[in-house]
């Protein structure tokens, strides 16, 4: 295929219910929960923004109800309650060592940060998906990648995939520097964290106003950006309205609504 940028899919979804395998805090506010199991058995995921569906057990219960897939979606047995859901971007999946790890910000209540302040080896999580890849050619001349704590998995298994001579301009938001990660890469990185420092998150304009002052490269580029849904619009006109960038390689992404618990990604693209 020619396109330099396309999807794959949708892939059937299978529901699997996999044990934590270990919990390891990446910053004060993040936390890497690693599965396993032999329902991973058979799990891809291909695309460095890829997203599965998280399914989380009851309070008090150590096992999640785990649809089964009907010809028009997820089915539960009589009586079963519709499990918490979040999606989440798989951070790294070795399926030689048969293992998964999902990151989780921890940011106070709700049922994600709830159960992952607490997960410990021998707890169980539902995984569904990822239902499509989005294929990113490694020839563009370069890459812009941005955004706030949820977009982090991505970006960096973007920047791991990179071959060594590309070229990636990087806008990482996040409260502040304790929240900054280190990434692996072969790639040409110029990173640069943007910190909150006491402002709420998805209130402030630190990513739009980096990539507005941002000089361009010459060259094709794709574009990555994700965050708080609001805080991409203006993002996502600025880059095809302002630079012009190529539409079919921008992709704005709302990953989370503040305000709203369990939000559906928007794709401004």
């Amino acid at each position: 295929m020619s396109e330099k940028v396309y999807r794959r899919g949708p892939f059937p979804v299978k529901f699997r219910c996999l044990e934590v395998l270990r919990v390891t805090p990446v910053t004060p506010h993040v936390v890497r929960i690693t599965l396993g199991g032999e329902d991973l058995a058979g799990f891809q995921s291909e695309g460095a923004d890829d997203h599965v569906k998280v399914l989380f057990p009851e309070p008090g219960k150590r096992r999640p109800v785990i649809p089964t897939m009907g010809p028009h979606g997820p089915v539960l047995a009589p009586g079963e309650k519709k499990p918490d859901s979040r999606d989440y971007t798989p951070r790294r999946f070795d399926a030689v060592a048969g293992e998964l790890d999902l990151d989780f910000v921890l940011h106070g209540s709700g049922p994600a940060s709830t159960w992952a302040a607490q997960a410990k080896p021998g707890d169980m999580l539902g995984v569904g998906g990822p239902r499509g890849s989005l294929f990113v050619s490694n020839d563009f001349d370069w890459y812009l990648l941005a955004g706030d704590e949820t977009a982090i998995p991505a970006i960096a298994r973007r920047l791991e995939e990179l071959p060594a001579g590309a070229r990636a301009i990087v806008f990482i938001e996040v409260a502040n520097a304790s929240e900054e990660q280190r990434f692996e890469t072969r790639a040409d990185v110029k990173l640069t964290w943007l910190h909150r420092d006491g402002a709420e998150a998805g209130t402030t304009n630190l990513l739009d106003a980096a990539i507005r002052a941002l000089e361009f490269p010459p060259g094709d580029y794709f574009a990555w950006v994700s965050g708080e849904s609001l805080a991409m619009r203006p993002i996502r006109d600025h880059l095809l309205n302002e630079r012009g960038t190529k539409k079919s390689w921008v992709r704005v992404t709302g990953y989370w609504k503040r305000g709203f618990s369990d939000h559906i990604h928007d794709s401004h693209n």
